[in-house]
C-alpha cells in the first residue's frame, strides 16, 4: 500500500511528464509557427517597405491593443477551472464562448470608433483595422482550445491552428509574387483567424466531442467574470505598453519611421513565444502543486524564473553584438536603421522571460487584482515616457521607454507591492545568478 507522500510524488512525477510532453509539442508548433512566420514577414517588409509595412504594424497594433477586451482573459481562468474539474467542461467551454462572442462584437465597435477619430482622413487604415478586428468575432471558438491546454494535449490545437497557419502563408507567398496590394494582406489575416477555427471545430469533433453539449450558465459567467475582469483589463494594459509605442511613432513621427521600428520589434519578439509556451504547459501543474505543498511551489517557482533569466540572457547576447548584420541580411538596406534599435530592444526580453512566469505565481495565487496594479504602472510609465521621449529622440526615444516601462512593471513594482514583494526578489536571484542544477 503506497503512503500518502509517495502518492503525491507519483502524482507530481507524472504531471511534470504530461507537461514535458506538452511542452514539446507546444514548443513544436511555435518553432514551427515563428520560422515560417518570420520568414515570410521578412519577405514581406522587403515587398512593402518602409513606408506600406508601417501602415500594416499600426493597423495590427491598433487590434491588438483591443483584442484582450474580446478574449475577455478567459483562456487562464478556464484553463485552470477545467484542470481542477474536467466534469464542468461543457459548462464553461459554452459560457465562454458565449461571452467572447458578445465581447468581440463590441471590441469591434470600439475599434473602428478609435481608428476613426484617431485617423478620421485615412481610408486605408479604416480598411485595414477593420478587416483585421473582424477576427476578435471569429476567435470565440478559441474556447475549444482551453479544454485541450486544461488537460495538456496541446497536439490537438496543433493539429488545427497550424495546419491553418501554413495553408495562409503559402497563400500570403502567392500574394507577394501576383505583387497584390496592401489591403489583401489584411484579408488574409482575417482569413487565418477562420481556418484555424474550422480546423479546432474538426479536432474536437474528432474527439468525440460535440459543441451542441456546451451550455451557457449565468453562474458560471459570473464566477469567470469574476475572477477575469482584473486580467482583463492587465492584458489590455500589456497590450498597451507592447504596443502604443507603434502607434504613437505612426502618429507622431510618420509611418515610415514606423516600418523601421517594427522591423526591429518584430526581431526582438521573435522568441518570445518560448517562455509563454514553457509557462502554459507547466501551468495547469504548477496548479495542482501549490493546493498540496506550499514549499514544493515555491522551490518550482524559483527554478521557472532562474531557467527564464538564463534562457533570456542567452537570446540577447548575440543578438545585440550582431544587430546590423541580423538587419541587413534578413531586412535589406532599407531597415539599416533598425540595427541599433535591436541591440537595446532585445534586452526586453529578459523581462518579458520572467514576467512569463509571473503570470504563473499570479494565477496560482489568484493574485489578478495585484498584478492589475503593476501592469497600470508600467503602462502608465511607458506612455508617458513616448510622449517625452518620442518627440525628442525619434524612434529611439521608443526604444528607451519600452526597456524602463517593461523593467518597472515586470520586476520593479513587485519590489513595490508587498504581496509581490517575495516573487520579486526571487525574480532579483535569477537575474543575477540563475542557478539551474
Amino acid at each position: 500500500m503506497l503512503s500518502k507522500s509517495t502518492r503525491k510524488n507519483l502524482d507530481v512525477r507524472q504531471n511534470l511528464q504530461r507537461a514535458m510532453g506538452n511542452t514539446g509539442w507546444m514548443m513544436g508548433d511555435q518553432v514551427a509557427r515563428q520560422v515560417v512566420g518570420l520568414l515570410v514577414g521578412v519577405w514581406l517588409a522587403r515587398y512593402l517597405g518602409p513606408q506600406l509595412f508601417g501602415q500594416l504594424s499600426y493597423a495590427f497594433a491598433v487590434v491588438l491593443i483591443v483584442s484582450p477586451v474580446a478574449m475577455l482573459a478567459l483562456d487562464a481562468i478556464s484553463i485552470r477551472r477545467m484542470a481542477q474539474d474536467p466534469a464542468c467542461r461543457d459548462e464553461v467551454l459554452g459560457t465562454s464562448f458565449v461571452l467572447m462572442l458578445v465581447t468581440g462584437v463590441l471590441a469591434y465597435i470600439l475599434t473602428m470608433a478609435m481608428i476613426l477619430l484617431a485617423r478620421p482622413d485615412d481610408r486605408l487604415i479604416h480598411w485595414l483595422v477593420g478587416i483585421l478586428g473582424a477576427s476578435m468575432i471569429v476567435q470565440a471558438f478559441i474556447a475549444i482550445e482551453f479544454w485541450f491546454e486544461s488537460q495538456m494535449q496541446w497536439k490537438y490545437t496543433v493539429y488545427a491552428k497550424t495546419s491553418a497557419f501554413m495553408l495562409v502563408n503559402i497563400i500570403k507567398i502567392a500574394l507577394i509574387l501576383m505583387k497584390a496590394p496592401l489591403i489583401a494582406f489584411a484579408w488574409i489575416g482575417l482569413a487565418e483567424t477562420i481556418v484555424g477555427s474550422i480546423g479546432l471545430l474538426i479536432v474536437y469533433r474528432f474527439r468525440g466531442l460535440s459543441i451542441r453539449a456546451w451550455r451557457f450558465s449565468r453562474a458560471v459567467a459570473k464566477k469567470l467574470l469574476r475572477d477575469s475582469w482584473p486580467l482583463v483589463f492587465s492584458t489590455m494594459l500589456t497590450m498597451i505598453y507592447l504596443r502604443i509605442d507603434q502607434i504613437m511613432i505612426g502618429n507622431m513621427i510618420g509611418n515610415e519611421e514606423l516600418g523601421v521600428y517594427s522591423v526591429a520589434v518584430r526581431i526582438s519578439e521573435a522568441w518570445y513565444f518560448i517562455p509563454m509556451v514553457i509557462s502554459s504547459s507547466f501551468f495547469p501543474m504548477i496548479v495542482k502543486t501549490e493546493a498540496f505543498s506550499e514549499e514544493l511551489f515555491y522551490t518550482q517557482m524559483q527554478k521557472l524564473y532562474n531557467w527564464m533569466a538564463l534562457l533570456a540572457y542567452g537570446v540577447a547576447l548575440p543578438v545585440a553584438f550582431f544587430s546590423e548584420e541580423i538587419i541587413t541580411i534578413l531586412f535589406s538596406s532599407a531597415y539599416q536603421d533598425a540595427a541599433p534599435l535591436l541591440a537595446i530592444l532585445i534586452w526586453t526580453g529578459v523581462f518579458t522571460s520572467l514576467g512569463a512566469a509571473r503570470d504563473v505565481f499570479i494565477l496560482s495565487k489568484n493574485w489578478t487584482r495585484v498584478n492589475l496594479i503593476s501592469i497600470a504602472l508600467g503602462s502608465a510609465l511607458n506612455v508617458a515616457l513616448n510622449y517625452v521621449f518620442i518627440p525628442r529622440y525619434g524612434a529611439m526615444g521608443a526604444v528607451a521607454a519600452t526597456f524602463i516601462s517593461y523593467w518597472f512593471a515586470i520586476h520593479g513594482a513587485c519590489l513595490l507591492l508587498k504581496p509581490l514583494r517575495k516573487t520579486g526578489w526571487m525574480m532579483t536571484r535569477a537575474m543575477i545568478f540563475p542557478k539551474v542544477w
